[in-house]
């Protein structure tokens, strides 16, 4: 039987430096080889980049993004997570969720927005109603299946002690489902950030970065559009990494030492 090492924290940085390198080699050799007007270079749309950071209307735009996930991405948490451990104790309720679950979540999350669009108007509320629905389905699926997966005999010792169905949640499944609900906490996070970004960019209400991206290919400003992308492209990661992963290294200390 093989053993699986794990890879130090340099090894790590270093694997991420390298796929940022060659990320970005391989878009300024296609930027070598097209016209300037469809794919810009790095160094230009770094050079866009600098001078937009600096702008009072990219700090609106990151702050009304960041914003909205924020509502809809706690949202999502805390009733996926609350329905997923509901779940536990009251095995038909699980089933009926779990089933609703694998129905609704096939639905892309930018075919909501024209339905909130309608009932709710323009403005903030519909894109953080669809930022938390797209982060509900991973959140609550992965609490519920991980809850199936604790031991019986934990179970019916608590049972055997006089726990309530309370006390059944906070004393056993949530301790025995926290690696579980930590990596469906990341697995949701990316579907709320792309969730995010398509309803920014449809809905078209004020400020955000899906917004600003969907101006610049609105004006042909390809310089724009792809420091707008890589502005995505660097936040997601950058928050998984300095928020997430942190929090799972404190709550999951056990298994990192």
């Amino acid at each position: 039987m093989g053993t699986q090492t794990r890879i130090s924290g340099y090894h790590k940085k270093l694997a991420m430096v390298l796929a940022v390198f060659s990320i970005l080699l391989v878009w300024q050799i296609a930027a070598w080889f097209l016209p300037g007007f469809l794919m810009p270079g790095v160094p230009d749309v770094m050079a866009r980049l600098w001078k937009e950071i600096q702008s009072a209307d990219f700090r609106a735009a990151l702050w009304g993004s960041l914003g909205r996930l924020g509502v809809g991405y706690g949202a999502a948490l805390v009733f996926g997570i609350g329905f997923g451990l509901v779940g536990a104790v009251l095995f038909f309720f699980r089933e009926v969720l779990k089933s609703v679950i694998i129905i609704l979540q096939s639905i892309p999350s930018i075919a909501w927005v024209p339905l909130f669009l309608i009932l709710m108007g323009f403005g903030n509320l519909p894109i953080i109603i669809v930022v938390a629905l797209s982060a509900f389905f991973p959140a609550a699926l992965s609490v519920m299946n991980a809850t199936e997966s604790v031991q019986q005999v934990h179970v019916s010792a608590a049972r055997v002690m006089g726990a309530t169905r309370w006390d059944m949640i906070r004393h056993v499944y949530l301790p025995a489902v926290m690696p579980e609900l930590i990596t469906g906490a990341q697995l949701a996070f990316g579907n709320a950030w792309r969730a995010l970004i398509s309803a920014e960019m449809l809905v078209g209400f004020g400020k955000g970065l899906g917004r600003g991206l969907a101006y610049s290919g609105e004006t042909a400003d390809m310089v724009g559009v792809m420091a707008n992308i890589l502005v995505i492209a660097i936040l997601a990661p950058l928050i998984d990494q300095l928020v997430l992963e942190k929090l799972k290294h404190r709550l999951l200390r056990y298994q990192y030492v």
